[in-house]
């Protein structure tokens, strides 16, 4: 062995790992990595504006990749300005290691310059937060990282690295690539939940979630399709199989299709693979109650912490996604009778995911999505923050396989933004699309600046009511016309998206849309189409004067 700096040995262990792309915003306390990623040209270096918004790429790209994203901020506010990023993974069930510079290891605890005890700070929101005192112990810290990331549950990591220990020259060993886990289900498990399937007569399928691939995804269809079971995706799971599937039911989540949660409601036997059947795809623990009398569950999951945690499972079945679906797809029982309801169910979701024009309105997005389906493929991928303007997407966009949906079941903004940008890089030969509101927008919309400088091509669906909407939704429902702190002045947006480069155009009525999309989509780089829509159409389901009515007849 020949000595190596601890920043050299750290990008070489990510190296042997198999990463090939990490996001940062860079800092002095971590300048011995920066510069061992000079000599590394097997791993892009994607240099962002803010960490929040790099956090998201990073939470994107392991989405997409299924393999840990990586990302590097410096301490203090790079790090609690990347928490946010490490919180929607844990949430989200995304793998992710954040690498975070620290101070030296001699001045620790004098609350020296942007100190924070990083892993005290992150331990409530990873699944494992610690410090590598000694540059010798640095593969063995990173092999670790990746085995817990990417093992039962997927989740955040975060390491902190002393500054002066990445100066240190020492020995050191390096570890060999952390190859994935994927435990097999327990056969006698299967022929169970086929037993249980014998005995039903109005199943559901909850998918998506934990661990879930391309490879669940399709073994998936073939199951649910061979035995007519209707599917419904976990919330922002929306391709975790493609919604061409004649059993797809649609999604759970907030604005679900009513007839979609009558039948979950109606279900003699749920079958939830990869969900944690969170507070949104249950709709608050009410849809699907924990202990769900009446109801038989079977909960398929990666990680066997989570099953029993909060739901009451009939039948736990601890095992890796994808062979679960195949297990399931490959097995043959001509004992169990084809299923009437998935057919059902998925016509019952193609009627509610058509859009309806509303009468007098100057910017309808309904009609807007139903043009991008005509105009985009099947696998392009859209992404979008947190607020009501993502509700026209999740009802009316039909996603096609993983990855095409890149959305935080968190509910955070400022993530579509972040996430177009590290899908455009990830994939550069399937349209990408952002879609996000005003709000959501601003919270990291200087990340075109990353798009143009790395020459990322995306769509950007800007669309603006000048106010915080979903919000606003909540005000209006609880003190109706009692309007406080949700009102937004704006910034022309076009105008902002060319002084990034970027091609614009601001639309005002439904009928100048498929033209100003034909545009964008003739142009490359950075395009942006800012819909001004009136804020009284609050959602895809409702209006602001809706609401009032509703209110004054509950208190009359």
């Amino acid at each position: 062995m020949t000595k190596r700096s601890g920043g050299r040995i750290l990008v070489d262990q990510l190296r042997i790992q198999g990463c090939d792309r990490i996001f940062t915003v860079p800092g002095e306390s971590f300048l011995a990595v920066l510069d061992a990623l000079r000599d590394t040209p097997e791993i892009d270096t994607i240099v962002c504006r803010q960490e929040g918004g790099m956090a998201y790429m990073a939470d994107a790209d392991g989405k997409m990749t299924g393999r840990p994203g990586v990302a590097f901020v410096t301490r203090g506010p790079g790090a609690t300005n990347a928490s946010g990023g490490v919180h929607v993974a844990f949430q989200d069930s995304t793998p992710l290691i954040l690498f975070v510079g620290d101070v030296a290891r001699g001045d620790r605890d004098r609350e020296g310059f942007q100190e924070i005890d990083l892993p005290a700070f992150f331990s409530p929101i990873a699944k494992w937060a610690a410090r590598i005192d000694d540059a010798r112990r640095i593969p063995e810290y990173v092999a670790r990282a990746y085995r817990v990331a990417t093992a039962g549950r997927p989740g955040p990591v975060v390491l902190a690295l002393p500054e002066d220990m990445l100066r240190d020259e020492v020995e050191a060993a390096d570890r060999p690539c952390v190859p994935p886990l994927a435990e097999e289900p327990d056969p006698g498990a299967v022929q169970a939940l086929f037993e249980l399937l014998k005995d039903a007569t109005h199943p559901v399928a909850i998918v998506g979630g934990a661990d879930w691939s391309p490879r669940a995804s399709h073994h998936f269809a073939n199951f649910a399709f061979r035995y007519g079971i209707p599917v419904a995706a976990a919330f922002r799971r929306q391709d975790a199989i493609a919604n061409s599937c004649a059993v797809y039911a649609g999604q759970l989540g907030y604005g679900p299709n009513p007839k979609l949660q009558q039948r979950v409601r109606d279900a003699d036997l749920i079958l939830a693979v990869g969900a944690r059947l969170g507070e949104a795809t249950t709709d608050g623990y009410v849809l699907i109650t924990p202990d769900h009398p009446g109801q038989t569950l079977v909960h398929v999951h990666p990680d066997p912490n989570e099953l029993g945690r909060v739901y009451h499972a009939d039948l736990p079945i601890c095992a890796d996604m994808g062979e679960f679906a195949e297990m399931v797809d490959e097995w043959s029982d001509p004992d169990l009778v084809r299923f009437s309801c998935g057919e059902q169910a998925h016509q019952e979701w193609l009627e509610w995911s058509e859009p309806k024009p509303r009468e007098g309105v100057a910017l309808d997005l309904g009609p807007c999505v139903a043009v991008m389906r005509a105009k985009l493929p099947e696998n392009s991928i859209v992404c979008n923050g947190a607020g009501n303007f993502s509700g026209w997407w999740h009802r009316y966009w039909r996603y096609g396989p993983m990855p095409t949906q890149l959305a935080p079941t968190s509910g955070t903004m400022g993530y579509g933004v972040p996430a177009a940008v590290a899908a455009a890089l990830r994939f550069k030969d399937r349209p990408v699309v952002c879609v996000s509101g005003d709000g959501d927008f601003l919270m990291n919309g200087q990340e075109l600046a990353t798009a143009a400088q790395y020459r990322a091509d995306l769509l950007v669906i800007l669309v603006d009511n000048a106010s915080y909407g979903t919000i606003r939704m909540h005000q209006e429902r609880e003190y109706p016309k009692r309007v406080s702190a949700t009102d937004l002045q704006n910034p022309d947006f076009a105008v902002l998206a060319r002084a990034y480069g970027g091609w614009a155009e601001t639309v005002e009525k439904t009928e100048d849309f498929a033209a100003a999309l034909d545009r964008a989509l003739a142009q490359k780089g950075i395009r942006l189409i800012h819909c001004k829509t009136d804020v009284e159409q609050i959602s895809n389901a409702t209006t602001i004067s809706k609401l009032r009515e509703k209110a004054k007849n509950k208190q009359n």
